[in-house]
């Protein structure tokens, strides 16, 4: 060998010592692997799966194309990798967000001659969401083939992201983001690991400081490897060989919140602040108003929604709350955050402690659905204005009663179209001031009856 020419293993070597503690501690087989065993678990299907085809049961049916469902830093390429790695694939990675179309048909056609030396290829393609329909669409007759075996990762919503044609073709497993016990377990492996974590920093942890760096991941173990590396190199730079608590907290900073403001975090958690106000929960409903607030979401879009709320689930038995929302966005964009933010706080204790009821929402989508269903009524003839004699001839206003004129200022006539009469969309409940409603209602019904 040349002095000169390069050492190759040596390199790679270099290389994987100096990756990110994350990279480093990526699993190489299922059983390092932390989380998941809902799927991974003895005799859970996506281990059967993988098991079958590292002995080569069942092997053509078990070696389909897959989708991985799941926040980040949940294992989705990990399993990608140890899938090639047991079928011994070609394992070749492209991310959506950097790679484009072309490149990837270039992937397909140079695996299909592959196939025809009986070679086996691996495409994963992380964040398969980001392809349109169109792009997806180009997949389709190398994955039908069997030219490659297609794994994606999303983090969005398989039934709205991916080709519904694609999507049928492949298998689809959701993955869970870690619970805190298996965090915990995963940095502390980190920690002691001689090989490829931190155990030759021989540090130890105190009571508290790795149960502080995984609340701060939320179930992400890249985030969670990535502040243990922190906290262990800032250890180290003191001169200490106790990483604490107080060190992980000050190399944390600050939680990362997993928040997607055009995913599907998004709607789940103002589903779940919506949810939490409609069923009276004011301590919900604070929570997930800052998680929203606290992770960046357009306090605008939050204004908005809880201005919705005060129509749609207050309604007239607590009329005054839509005053106080739109009064809380008026506030929010005058003050800015994070002085604004307490309005929309307040807006929303005040939504979940209020009575509730839906009856105007109920009853207008009830108006809609008639006028849908039905052919446009036509306006009865006493409601109609005559302005001229034409009109009064046709009877244009004739039956016509001004109720000011009338006792207790109402008429007995109809005012509904003639197919619809004595229909009864409003029913009012007996929840705050619409209780009073519901009371005027039964009067108003008892002078139309008199007259």
């Amino acid at each position: 060998m040349s002095l000169f020419a390069p050492d190759f293993r040596s390199v790679a070597d270099t290389i994987q010592r100096n990756a990110p503690l994350a990279e480093r501690m990526r699993p190489r087989t299922l059983d390092e692997f932390f989380g998941q065993q809902h799927l991974l678990g003895p005799g859970k299907t996506l281990r059967l799966q993988i098991e079958d085809e590292t002995t080569g049961v069942a092997r053509g049916a078990a070696a389909s194309s897959l989708i991985f469902w799941g926040p980040p830093g949940v294992g989705k390429t990990t399993l990608a990798k140890i899938i090639a790695n047991v079928t011994q694939s070609t394992f070749i990675e492209f991310s959506a967000v950097m790679s484009g179309i072309k490149e990837i048909k270039q992937v397909m056609v140079d695996a299909e001659k592959a196939a025809g030396f009986g070679s086996r290829t691996i495409l994963f393609i992380d964040e398969i969401h980001r392809f349109n329909k169109a792009q997806q669409d180009a997949f389709l007759p190398y994955v039908e083939r069997g030219t490659i075996r297609l794994i994606g990762a999303t983090t969005e919503n398989p039934s709205f992201e991916i080709n519904a044609a694609l999507l049928s073709r492949c298998r689809v497993y959701t993955l869970l983001a870690l619970g805190q016990d298996e965090i915990v377990s995963l940095v502390a492996s980190a920690l002691t690991d001689e090989t490829r974590g931190l155990g030759k920093l021989h540090l130890t942890a105190e009571d508290g400081a790795l149960e502080a760096i995984a609340s701060y991941s939320s179930g992400d173990a890249r985030n969670a490897l990535n502040a243990l590396e922190g906290a262990a190199r800032l250890t180290e730079a003191r001169s200490e060989t106790t990483l604490t608590a107080a060190i992980a907290a000050e190399a944390l900073q600050q939680r990362i919140l997993l928040y997607d403001k055009k995913g599907e975090q998004h709607y789940d958690i103002i589903s779940a602040l919506h949810k939490s106000v409609r069923n009276s929960d004011a301590d919900a409903a604070l929570y997930w108003l800052g998680r929203m607030l606290i992770a960046g979401e357009d306090p605008m879009y939050i204004a908005r929604r809880i201005v919705r709320m005060a129509v749609e689930d207050i309604g007239l038995a607590a009329p005054e709350a839509l005053n106080l929302c739109l009064s809380a966005r008026d506030a929010m964009h005058f003050l800015g955050s994070p002085e604004g933010e307490l309005a929309l706080a307040q807006a929303v204790v005040y939504l979940a402690l209020a009575p509730k009821s839906n009856a105007v929402y109920t009853a207008f989508g009830q108006v809609r659905a008639d006028i849908e269903s039905m052919p446009a009524q036509p306006v009865p003839l006493h409601l109609r204005n005559a302005p001229t004699k034409l009109m009064k001839e046709l009877d244009y206003g004739k039956g016509y009663q001004y109720a000011h004129d009338v006792e207790g200022k109402v008429a007995a006539m109809e005012c509904l179209p003639e197919n619809l009469r004595d229909r009864r969309y409003y029913q009012p409940t007996n929840e705050g001031r619409e209780k009073l409603l519901a009371q005027r209602m039964e009067e108003i019904a008892k002078l139309r009856r008199r007259e």
